[in-house]
């Protein structure tokens, strides 16, 4: 019997360790849930230039919270991929992305990406896009994939898009557990990311 206070306390001790594990120490990971809306699209209608934007909630699996240094985005359609580097992100007022810090409440925001200034034209075609978004933390130099999800274009939409007025919008519907496509058009208050880049 006289051990029982002893183990008691032996494991209030472990307890305890893990709970300053959990809550202090472990970093945990960045996660990203679903985009409720996704863009096709051109960035500006005098640059012509092609971005994909997303919105989405980011989160850190750790009560400490991580930085996230940079974000992008790569798309493959067939044997062709190409990355959608330069990361701004925002509501109404725009910042280009250089770090930010993503807590266990997380951040729901929209990201947009532009190709890099060495890409003059990128045409968004007929056919199925693998679209994978890729995060880099602070600390560590892996680079994590946050999510891979599929989207389509028919050719119908790419005849559309080749008009640089118009976007391709891909809106979640829950309901049917898929994606709804739109064409709209495109306005200049949309792309001000674009001048983030000077």
């Amino acid at each position: 019997m006289q051990f029982i206070p002893l183990l008691i306390s032996v494991l209030a001790l472990i307890v305890s360790m893990i709970t300053l594990y959990v809550s202090q120490i472990r970093r945990g990971k960045i996660k990203m849930t679903r985009p409720t809306v996704v863009f096709f699209g051109p960035d500006s209608n005098d640059a012509r230039s092609p971005k994909i934007y997303f919105r989405a909630l980011l989160f850190s699996t750790g009560k400490r919270g991580v930085i996230l240094e940079h974000l992008f985005v790569r798309i493959r359609r067939g044997e062709t991929q190409q990355n959608f580097s330069i990361w701004v992100y925002g509501e109404e007022k725009l910042a280009r992305g250089s770090g930010i810090f993503i807590g266990e409440a997380g951040i729901a925001t929209n990201h947009h990406f532009l190709a890099p200034a060495d890409i003059k034209h990128y045409e968004f075609i007929s056919g199925i896009y693998e679209i994978s978004v890729f995060g880099k933390l602070i600390g560590n130099e892996k680079i994590q994939t946050l999510s891979t999800f599929k989207l389509s274009i028919d050719s119908y939409e790419a005849e559309q898009l080749k008009n640089y007025n118009n976007g391709l919008f891909f809106n979640w519907g829950p309901d049917a557990g898929q994606y709804q496509k739109s064409i709209a058009q495109i306005h200049l208050r949309t792309v001000d990311s674009q001048k983030l880049l000077v």
